[in-house]
């Protein structure tokens, strides 16, 4: 796997963490949301509600194809299902 370039800030309840044990930390991490950030899981999590046709859309493949697209029409919104 190859590491992205992202802001991560990482809160302990240790007072200071070694260089050695925070890189760790942060390869847990990277790992974690590689996973998580998979089109597929991001498809299952996530529903999109188009204002424009008053409708939710729920269905994996076409979740994927708006994600894919490089920007979405206004008022066509990703919502996490949570």
């Amino acid at each position: 796997m190859h590491p992205r370039n992202r802001d991560l800030l990482v809160l302990t309840k240790k007072a200071s963490m070694d260089a050695k044990e925070l890189e760790l930390e942060i390869e847990f991490l990277n790992d974690l949301l590689y996973h998580v950030e998979c089109l597929n899981h991001l498809s299952i999590a996530n529903e999109i509600i188009d204002l424009n046709n008053y409708k939710i859309i729920r269905k994996q493949h076409i979740i994927k194809q708006k994600l894919m697209e490089k920007s979405l029409k206004p008022f066509v919104f990703i919502c996490n299902k949570n």
